[in-house]
Parts: C-alpha cells; sequence; structure tokens
C-alpha cells in the first residue's frame, strides 16, 4: 500500500517544476495519485477494510483541493497535469 522510496523519487523527479521541487501542487497530486491508485487496489480485495477507505476519500478529497488551488492560479498548469496523470476523463 506505501509508496517505496524508489517509486516515490521517480514520480518527484517525473513532476517536479525545478531541481529542488518536492511539495509543489504537481508532486503532491502527482503522489496522492499514485497512493490512491495503490490503495483502490487494496480495497478491491478487502472490501469491508473501512479504516483505509476513510483514508482513501480523506487523499481524493485533498487530491481535489490541490486541483482546485491549481486550476485557479494557473489553468495551462491544471490541464497539463490533468492530462499526464490521466484524470477526469
Amino acid at each position: 500500500m506505501d509508496l517505496g522510496n524508489v517509486d516515490k523519487d521517480q514520480i518527484i523527479q517525473d513532476f517536479r517544476v525545478h531541481e529542488s521541487d518536492t511539495g509543489s501542487p504537481e508532486v503532491q497530486v502527482a503522489l496522492l495519485t499514485s497512493r490512491i491508485q495503490s490503495l483502490t487496489g487494496h480495497l478491491q480485495k478487502h472490501r469491508k477494510d473501512h479504516h483505509s477507505r476513510r483514508g482513501l476519500l480523506m487523499m481524493v478529497g485533498q487530491r481535489r483541493r490541490l486541483l482546485r488551488y491549481l486550476r485557479h492560479e494557473d489553468i495551462n498548469r491544471y490541464r497539463e497535469l490533468v492530462k499526464r496523470l490521466g484524470l477526469r476523463g
């Protein structure tokens, strides 16, 4: 369920805005998307894991807020990120 350091580092390298970037909205959304996909697979096997389901819903809400922020700040960055992650479609 948890992202390994190698996976996390690769996602950060793929989505960072500048060389030392680890916390931009793009990176945060990409990491959350990876965690959401992983947890979705877990919940398909373990349907009664309600604690993990709550965590999943919280992550989806956090990602939604970050995407809303990015959409209001810079629509082009938002569109590019959604396209790269395959969201909203």
